[in-house]
């Protein structure tokens, strides 16, 4: 049986009148990449935040690494994120420091110890890995959308998560860099050993980084399984609508 390295279970979340996730269940096994595809406002990002400590669910388990994460307390919480990779939407780098001091930060800030060389090693090996050696001096206002986002990933990577969680990685850029980021993605598995959960409603990326598919909508998985699965024998019609939209055929 694969491992599993994320399980929720009958996962529940309201705010006032409003219930965001009803009663949902989804596993991420061992380096499988995950696509949670649905619209604004159907859940995914309060999934996400759940499954990192920032909010807690009404009802439900919700075990990351083998541990509930509501239960855990601060200190325990804050050993279960180091192992959790995010790259957000917008890259989130500091825009007053270099690259090489934006993946100093992390660094620094959470491993003890380390000598200048080590740290140097370390930025430069995944600069490398990203593509992007020659960038370690520049100012993230000297890069390219598709470049800030290979840095974000890049810095997300430093601290050797086991669980990369990937915000709308592709929203904003043109087709061909929207294809190096997907390519970029599975590099990231194969390389870094990661288990990794995408959050998109771009068809494109989910088809060409997804394992499965899990499509969210009114606070529920209508639709679980390897794209044609979801997209060819979906029973929910509006999965089909979603993909009619979305999905531009490369």
């Amino acid at each position: 049986m694969e491992e599993k390295v994320v399980e929720i279970k009958g996962l529940k979340k309201s705010f006032g009148d409003l219930n965001v996730l009803q009663g949902v269940d989804l596993d991420l096994h061992k380096g499988e990449n995950l696509v949670v595809l649905g619209k604004s406002g159907s859940g995914k990002s309060v999934l996400i935040k759940i499954m990192v400590g920032l909010l807690k669910q009404d009802q439900g388990s919700m075990l990351v690494l083998g541990k509930e994460v509501s239960q855990l307390k601060t200190k325990e919480l804050n050993q279960l994120r180091l192992k959790i990779g995010f790259s957000f939407q917008n890259s989130a780098l500091y825009d007053s420091m270099t690259v090489r001091e934006n993946m100093e930060f992390p660094l620094v800030r959470n491993v003890k110890g380390l000598s200048k060389k080590e740290i140097t090693y370390k930025i430069e090996e995944l600069l490398e890995a990203v593509g992007l050696p020659q960038s370690i001096n520049q100012m993230p206002s000297e890069l390219s959308g598709g470049q800030k986002k290979r840095i974000g990933v890049a810095r997300t990577l430093i601290l050797n998560p086991e669980i990369m969680l990937y915000d709308e990685p592709t929203a904003g850029l043109d087709p061909i860099t929207c294809m190096d980021i997907n390519s970029l993605i599975h590099e990231i598995r194969e390389r870094y050993n990661t288990s990794s959960i995408v959050i998109t409603h771009d068809l494109t990326c989910a088809k060409e980084t997804g394992d499965r598919q899990a499509v969210l909508l009114d606070g529920q998985f209508k639709a679980i399984g390897t794209f044609d699965e979801v997209f060819a024998h979906a029973e929910d019609q509006r999965v089909k609508l979603f993909y009619d939209y979305n999905f531009i055929n490369i």
